[in-house]
């Protein structure tokens, strides 16, 4: 039983290896953004919500890809369309 535990601990870590985040200079970039502008649009809820790490900030890579590959709704919206996939 334990050795599943190990197993299911050892596949999660894996998976959060392969994630690729951004801050919010690269987000910008992305989007065609200044970072100021980013920042803006993640307290107003346009943009997914960003993951905090310590005192940082950062977006997951896939998640933006797929948020803008749905249209880029607004967070709320989002929210719901992950959810609904699910």
């Amino acid at each position: 039983m334990k050795y599943n535990g190990i197993t299911n601990i050892k596949q999660n870590c894996n998976q959060q290896e392969n994630m690729q985040l951004l801050n919010a200079k690269s987000l910008g970039q992305l989007l065609a953004l200044s970072k100021r502008q980013v920042f803006r649009l993640s307290s107003c809820g346009k943009i997914p919500k960003p993951l905090k790490i310590g005192g940082s900030v950062r977006w997951s890579a896939d998640e933006i890809s797929n948020w803008m590959a749905a249209g880029a709704p607004d967070r709320k919206t989002w929210e719901i369309i992950k959810e609904a996939a699910k």
